[in-house]
């Protein structure tokens, strides 16, 4: 969801008229501390890698007000001409609001 919301919000994208949609391919969850219902999150956002039609995200997950990580996820999307399906490389909006979240191998969350 907070991919999502980032997408619309920040790139301007519109998920039910744009020419232009996001696959996922790929997607992943590594759990290091329980989190359950009721429990309010906070996510971080950030961009692992922007490619000319993909791009990998990564999530943070914690306990509202905490410093422990509690899980870290991520996904890949491919943007692809909404009719075709084929690989599209990403508009200029686009690429610049993941640009944004992008950052170098060496940080941590």
């Amino acid at each position: 969801m907070v991919i999502n919301t980032y997408l619309i919000e920040a790139c301007r994208q519109d998920p039910q008229h744009s020419p232009l949609i996001g696959l996922v391919i790929s997607s992943w969850c590594q759990f290091f501390a329980p989190l359950s219902f009721p429990e309010i999150l906070d996510l971080c956002l950030r961009v692992t890698k922007l490619g000319n039609s993909s791009v990998t995200y990564q999530v943070g997950v914690f306990k509202q007000g905490s410093d422990e990580l509690a899980a870290v996820g991520g996904y890949t999307h491919v943007f692809v001409d909404r009719e075709s399906r084929k690989s599209t490389p990403m508009n200029r909006e686009t690429r610049d609001g993941l640009g944004t979240l992008l950052v170098s191998d060496e940080s941590k969350l």
